[in-house]
């Protein structure tokens, strides 16, 4: 059955079955599942376990909750069986190498043995573009992380640790409407700011380093990202240069972010700016990257892997440079893109412009 499309899609991705179903429990861990999808034109069905079948039949209101009376893998013969499945559709970026073998060797030992085929992505890409519901939720949950952002920055100060800061983020977030953080908050002062990715530490913050906060809620199921960088003070001149820079590159891109561009052209163009100040080499990361149900999703903007942008996506623009041993700057906005170009939802605010220095 080489080259025949699936008959039925079997959806695990906790981000893709909350989208096609609207059941919202989250998975403890990647390899336990609160529940999945199986769709064909005929039938669609939610599999659950006994803790999660109120809350399917409340959620999913257009699938028939089916309980699993043993384990998956006991019950997925007669789970293909019931949807008169010879070619099942799975999503081979989400699958456990460990679950998909158990599966096809149960599977292929039967008498009318079933074809697994992988669904490339096919749920994820029909996220990509949102609808008028999702751009609400999404322009709310970016509203609710710029205040809480905001409160926070306005109460910096020397002598505060980073997991000082973060603590206030997660108490903030505890106090708003938001089921919880996206991600775990980043906050990273002085040399910290040079890795993208810095974990809070009890590390003190100090006049004129650089400190970056890269922070987003989920609201309503959707994510929200936003990063300042911020000084406690005047910044040393390497690093108001720097600023300088990154929110230049920042500025450009945003402008080449609309319908129809190839998705790799707004790195392109942040990175020329960049490298044309002598960083090039300081920002390994790519520009952006979609937002909705999961906080990273389609589509990348990044130098490889082009797609065309689309009015209804959203993404982030947020470049940065990072020097070793001494900080970082990285300065983000989320966006949506519409018909002439983009609309920033994350709210400008704490952004500099050296002014008040002198510059």
């Amino acid at each position: 059955m080489a080259g025949v499309p699936p008959d039925t899609a079997w959806i695990v991705q906790p981000e893709n079955r909350r989208y096609l179903s609207g059941f919202e429990a989250d998975d403890s861990q990647f390899t336990e599942s609160s529940g999945s999808l199986f769709i064909n034109k005929d039938k669609s069905i939610l599999v659950t376990d006994a803790r999660y079948t109120s809350e399917a039949e409340r959620e999913a209101v257009d699938f028939d909750v089916q309980t699993v009376k043993a384990d998956l893998i006991e019950d997925f013969p007669g789970l293909v069986d019931l949807m008169g499945t010879q070619n099942l559709g799975f999503e081979e970026h989400y699958l456990t190498w460990d679950l998909y073998t158990r599966l096809n060797e149960r599977m292929g030992s039967l008498s009318s043995p079933v074809v697994f085929t992988p669904l490339k992505r096919i749920v994820d890409k029909m996220r990509e573009v949102k609808d008028s519901e999702e751009l609400k939720a999404l322009e709310a949950s970016a509203d609710l992380i710029s205040e809480i952002l905001d409160e926070v920055i306005s109460g910096l100060r020397p002598g505060l640790t980073e997991e000082d800061v973060a603590w206030q983020i997660q108490g903030l977030v505890h106090e708003s409407l938001a089921e919880s953080l996206s991600f775990p908050a980043i906050v990273a002062s002085g040399p910290n700011g040079a890795l993208p990715h810095a974990v809070p530490t009890q590390r003190k913050l100090r006049n004129k380093e650089p400190v970056v906060l890269d922070v987003g809620v989920k609201l309503n199921g959707y994510c929200s990202d936003i990063t300042r960088t911020v000084f406690l003070g005047e910044p040393a001149p390497e690093f108001r240069k720097i600023y300088q820079i990154v929110r230049q590159a920042q500025v450009t891109a945003l402008g080449e972010v609309k319908p129809g561009v190839d998705s790799n052209h707004p790195d392109a163009v942040a990175r020329q700016v960049i490298t044309n100040e002598g960083f090039g080499e300081y920002f390994g990361h790519a520009l952006g990257h979609g937002v909705g149900l999961a906080t990273h999703e389609g589509p990348r903007l990044g130098p490889r892997d082009p797609v065309k942008l689309t009015k209804g996506m959203v993404v982030t623009v947020e470049p940065g440079i990072y020097i070793p041993g001494k900080g970082g700057v990285r300065l983000e906005e989320m966006v949506v893109i519409e018909e002439n170009g983009s609309r920033v939802l994350t709210k400008a605010n704490n952004l500099y412009d050296f002014s008040h220095f002198g510059l």
